[in-house]
């Protein structure tokens, strides 16, 4: 019992240097440059006049996309609750069999607090009309013009 009393006698003895709070705070990491809620990096090959690698951050605005604030208006009317706006076309999917040329894009990143890992192709009707939804992101094919 004497060493019993001896811990607790110790451990009450040390109990407020341990729980005391420190003289100064630890200073606050500073916020990185490009800390952003959403960034997504998009990689075009194949379109002509849009290819390359872009970096788009929404909210706020930023990065190195031709035609960021137009690509976050767009993908920002297409995000809903509970949905992946970067889907892939069903495997069951009926689509036209329509050649829309040799575009391929890859997006990775964020979005709306969920990974993104997308491929997007121009091989039939279906994923035409996908790439449609996405034009600002990855080029209209038409023209590429700045914000």
């Amino acid at each position: 019992m004497p060493l019993r009393r001896l811990t607790l006698a110790a451990v009450a003895a040390l109990a407020p240097a341990l729980f005391a709070a420190p003289a100064v705070a630890a200073p606050m990491p500073l916020p990185l440059p490009h800390e952003h809620g959403d960034h997504l990096t998009v990689t075009v090959t194949d379109s002509g006049s849009f290819d390359g690698t872009y970096d788009l951050y929404c909210h706020p605005t930023g990065g190195t996309h031709p035609r960021a604030k137009a690509a976050c208006a767009q993908l920002d009317g297409q995000t809903r609750w509970g949905k992946d706006a970067f889907a892939p076309v069903p495997a069951d999917a009926m689509c036209t069999m329509i050649y829309g040329g040799d575009q391929k894009a890859r997006v990775t990143g964020t979005w709306a607090g969920r990974p993104v890992n997308a491929g997007f192709s121009r091989t039939n009707g279906c994923e035409i009309a996908r790439w449609n939804r996405f034009s600002e992101l990855l080029g209209d094919l038409k023209s590429a013009p700045k914000d």
